[in-house]
């Protein structure tokens, strides 16, 4: 493991963790971040420039736990496994209330979902050359090193047990000493798809391709691709939003756990309920777009056109719901204005980690009467959080959406409402 400097600066020392940070590590009064620590535990750590690894619990918190995969400590996922369940959740929760707080923001906040063992549908693992073979694992914690795993606790079962093939899948993408091949895996409704990237140009040879597409075949994968290309396919990807059967573009965006989106659509549609019109901004593939127009009419705008058109052909053979009006557009660049917003009753917005910085500011000049945003950063959600209150909006309540289990990582939805006027 990494520890941040050379080995003759590093101290070991012992050390009184009294919270967990951000990224699930603990700290003590002075600062100082100990890994896979608790609070009120007496640790000794091997300390250098401000970050310890742990080397033995001396007085462990009642809230330590066994933790239950093979790879842990090593791995650098699931850096909370440690935690008793509830402590852990009720951690996120006062995660989003100390960030709200910062931006001088406060709301009721709730835990919406939490995710389970064996839900994850969407994982990215990374390859690399170790002699004659193939490591096919996760990044190390705090290091480049890549831990191969045998095993992933949190991931969906069928992933799982396609991990002997994906090792030899990964194989003929290592066509240089350079390459750092990462395999984006979704598992579909139609089988698993694994879209590459890290590879160097030009890319894999003529032979690799075809060794590539029988890997592909005797391990019954859906599809296979090269960031985009498609090298190999069996049948289309296919993810299902309500009656909607939407084919995936290599790449595409997805939700991490199906339980959480259904959860997250759920409360759209409740946080939206009689609206007639709807705006689902940065909306993917649909998953909030389908589900609200059982009820409104719908744009929906994304930047990737690859997306719009796999909604678009989706929502022709999708009967029973309103229109939903798709448009490829880049909303950082070219945001929704709020004079195109009039006569819409409900926004959905759903941004990357940066937030929505543009578009919360014509959003906050509109008279739409509820806002929902959908976030997988506190920190950039306060951000435009606070641009919408101070253009009127108040902020009625948080759901936290705890997909990413055991892992520092906290998603979250917020409903606001512009008071009558």
């Amino acid at each position: 493991m990494g520890g941040g400097g050379p080995a003759s600066e590093a101290v070991s020392r012992e050390v009184l963790i009294r919270e967990v940070g951000a990224q699930g590590d603990g700290v003590d009064a002075s600062g100082l971040f100990v890994s896979l620590t608790l609070p009120g535990e007496r640790v000794r750590a091997r300390c250098v420039e401000g970050r310890g690894d742990l080397e033995e619990v001396l007085e462990a918190s009642p809230e330590r736990v066994p933790a239950p995969c093979p790879h842990y400590g090593v791995c650098g996922g699931c850096a909370l496994q440690h935690w008793a369940e509830a402590p852990y959740r009720l951690w996120k929760v006062e995660r989003v209330r100390q960030t709200l707080a910062r931006a001088r923001l406060e709301a009721p906040i709730e835990l919406a979902f939490a995710a389970q063992p064996g839900s994850r549908r969407r994982l990215a693992l990374h390859a690399r050359r170790r002699g004659r073979e193939v490591a096919l694992g996760f990044k190390a914690r705090r290091a480049w090193t890549v831990t191969p795993i045998s095993a992933c606790l949190v991931a969906e079962p069928a992933l799982v047990a396609a991990l002997p093939a994906l090792s030899a899948l990964a194989a003929p993408f290592l066509v240089s000493p350079k390459s750092a091949p990462t395999l984006h895996l979704t598992l579909t409704e139609t089988g698993i798809d694994c879209d590459v990237t890290g590879v160097e140009r030009p890319g894999p040879t003529a032979d690799a391709r075809s060794q590539i597409a029988e890997i592909a075949a005797r391990a019954d994968l859906a599809r296979v691709s090269l960031a985009g290309e498609i090298l190999y396919q069996a049948r289309p990807a296919v993810v299902r939003f309500g009656a909607a059967r939407v084919e995936m573009p290599p790449g595409a965006f997805l939700q991490a756990t199906a339980g959480a989106e259904a959860a997250m659509v759920r409360l759209a549609c409740d946080w939206s309920r009689g609206a007639d019109r709807v705006a689902d901004l940065y909306c993917g593939l649909g998953a909030f777009s389908f589900g609200l127009a059982a009820e409104a009419s719908v744009l929906a705008a994304e930047v990737s056109s690859a997306a719009v058109a796999a909604l678009a052909r989706a929502q022709g053979s999708s009967a029973g719901l309103k229109p939903i009006s798709a448009q490829a557009r880049d909303l950082d660049r070219r945001p929704i204005l709020a004079e195109e917003l009039k006569g819409f009753d409900a926004v959905v917005f759903d941004p990357p980690r940066a937030g929505a910085a543009a578009q919360s500011a014509q959003l906050a000049k509109s008279h739409a009467a509820r806002l929902i945003a959908v976030s997988c950063n506190p920190a950039t959600f306060a951000r435009d959080a606070r641009t919408l209150v101070e253009g009127g909006y108040r902020l009625e309540r948080v759901a936290v959406v705890d997909q990413f289990l055991w892992s520092p990582h906290i998603e979250l939805m917020a409903l606001f409402e512009r008071p009558f006027r």
